[in-house]
């Protein structure tokens, strides 16, 4: 993990996902990619694609681009490699379109926030999650010191998540974080404690786990499984892998108030 892009609309909780990308990367030395993007209404984005320089656009991209120096500027961002843009783009394309140029290996991402202009960290962050190739990290406030040391991840431990799990553990393993690997049973997908632990323990066979431990956790659905067994254990961290798409670990930060993360979707989303 080396390239870690923050998308940042400059709202608070924005600032919250880079506080703690600044952390990883002063762990880690790894790059930072700062990117805001404006979606300009649809006659303005035609006359700039026409190559006609909108006085407006180009006065907001100078200011955009102001804001993006001060923020690489913090105290917390130095010793770290920064690099900054600003695109004329809808922020779901700009985002992805920004990590297949740059190669980025985790996004770090606000759950809330949004400006007059764009929408970056509502349902803009909600589609990331599903979606996207890279892991993601969700912050939902200021956690000051960035901790993974108890990281939960609540699966079905199927196969098809082999793929995106391994992203998991190295993350897991970066952090040497202690990975609490839960199945949630439900009334209506119930499986007994025998058939869960070997499913889960031929999973982990795979895997180079640093430090890791199987659970089963009992409860009326999935999505409150997850939250009261990250509230049992005092998580740190929720992972899953979003079946949505079925491409990616998803890393939710816990709230102080000890919800650990606000669903996404339906409960087939996440297991």
């Amino acid at each position: 993990m080396k390239r870690i892009l923050v998308p940042t609309d400059f709202s608070k909780h924005a600032e919250y996902a880079l506080k703690v990308a600044a952390q990883i990367a002063k762990a880690n030395n790894c790059e930072l990619f700062i990117l805001n993007l404006l979606e300009l209404p649809t006659h303005m984005n035609d006359a700039v694609s026409s190559g006609v320089n909108i006085p407006e656009v180009m006065l907001f991209l100078e200011k955009t681009n102001d804001k993006l120096d001060n923020l690489s500027s913090e105290s917390y961002m130095e010793g770290i490699t920064v690099t900054t843009s600003a695109k004329l783009e809808k922020a779901f394309d700009g985002i992805v379109s920004h990590c297949k140029e740059q190669d980025i290996d985790l996004i770090v991402m606000g759950s809330h926030g949004s400006t007059n202009h764009q929408e970056m960290m509502g349902s803009t962050t909600e589609k990331i999650v599903r979606t996207s190739d890279v892991p993601v990290l969700v912050i939902k406030n200021d956690v000051g010191t960035f901790k993974a040391e108890n990281f939960v991840f609540a699966s079905d431990f199927s196969k098809e998540i082999k793929k995106p799990f391994a992203k998991l553990v190295e993350f897991a393993n970066i952090f040497n974080a202690n990975l609490n690997l839960v199945m949630i049973n439900t009334p209506n997908s119930f499986k007994s404690n025998h058939a869960a632990e070997k499913i889960m323990g031929d999973f982990v066979k795979e895997f180079n786990i640093n430090n890791y431990s199987l659970h089963i956790y009992n409860d009326t659905n999935v999505e409150k499984g997850i939250l009261n067994y990250a509230n049992k254990v005092d998580a740190d961290l929720i992972g899953m892998c979003t079946h949505g798409r079925a491409r990616i670990c998803a890393f939710f930060q816990r709230k102080h108030e000890r919800r650990c993360c606000e669903p996404y979707g339906k409960t087939s989303d996440y297991i």
